[in-house]
């Protein structure tokens, strides 16, 4: 068995790669090749944070991902997330490679939007909007690049010295969240936020937008108008037990992204599209088998 660190994994996980195999992952599970049930969750209290547990069997391999959310962190200087990968031969049971998860979360679920983004968002695409400045909008930024050509980012953030940084980073300007949004091609919510941060309202006809925020059921990202958009998500399951932009509003869910990959349901793409993400197991044994092939 191996044990790889975060700056093992980055060494071996290039985006470029993780996408199509993201777009695959979605695949298998929306035609019922994946076994894996939805993510438990434990509330650890005090101080506030979440334990996850998310295990998955795909055609190519078997493990599972423990993951802590603790928004406290953020005062304490340190990553919200953290998770671990475990991965094991499907043959025997044996124990493959345990490697650090924070990384492969984070580009991960930057992946998946990525592939949301070349499925649902207008071909001329130029502006995106990313509402948040953590270490998703960085990864989204990085990954969305590689799939539309934005002439322009604008950048958003509850903290202004953290808009102000991310978007010298990343060639972005600073703008209020409506400011940002309003005339955008691409929409990114990527906070901590527990109510909403984007009004539909200010949603451009035939935009996309990728709500990655807002992992727990009574959360928020999303306005009642945003949801009216057409909904894709990742799990339907997985959406009606955690996602709070679906359950609180009663948002309808037109399909998951799978499904549309494979040509299930018609894509729809010239109307207002929202793909909320919640992040499935699956995404992370398959990102962690390509970090494990490569150093194997």
């Amino acid at each position: 068995m191996i044990v790889l660190t975060e700056e093992q994994v980055r060494k071996h996980l290039r985006m470029q790669e993780l996408i199509p195999a993201m777009e695959k992952a979605l695949i298998d599970f929306s035609t019922g090749k994946i076994v894996q049930p939805v993510r438990q969750v434990i509330p650890v209290e005090p101080p506030g944070g979440f334990y996850g547990m998310m295990p998955a069997l795909t055609p190519d391999g078997l493990g599972q991902k423990i993951v802590t959310f603790y928004p406290p962190n953020v005062s304490r200087g340190l990553p919200t997330h953290m998770a671990t990968i475990f991965l094991v031969d499907r043959e025997t049971g044996a124990p493959l490679a345990v490697m650090d998860g924070r990384l492969i979360t984070e580009m991960r679920t930057a992946a998946v939007s990525a592939v949301a983004t070349k499925l649902l968002a207008q071909k001329e695409a130029k502006v995106l909007a990313v509402l948040g400045s953590g270490v998703q909008a960085r990864s989204h930024v990085e990954a969305l690049r590689l799939v539309r050509k934005f002439e322009e980012i604008r950048v958003w953030s509850q903290t202004l010295v953290h808009a102000e940084h991310f978007a010298k980073e990343v060639r972005a300007k600073v703008m209020s969240a409506e400011d940002a949004v309003r005339g955008a091609d691409v929409v990114v919510t990527a906070t901590s936020s527990k109510t909403p941060v984007l009004r539909g309202a200010w949603l451009k006809p035939g935009s996309h937008v990728n709500a990655v925020g807002a992992c727990r059921p009574d959360w928020r990202e999303l306005d009642d108008d945003a949801v009216k958009n057409l909904v894709f998500v990742d799990s339907r399951e997985a959406a009606l037990k955690e996602a709070g932009d679906v359950i609180l509003p009663g948002a309808k869910i037109y399909a998951e992204l799978g499904e549309a990959l494979v040509g299930k349901v018609p894509t729809r793409a010239n109307e207002t599209t929202i793909f909320k993400s919640l992040g499935l197991a699956v995404e992370d044994i398959v990102a962690g088998l390509l970090v494990y092939r490569a150093v194997s």
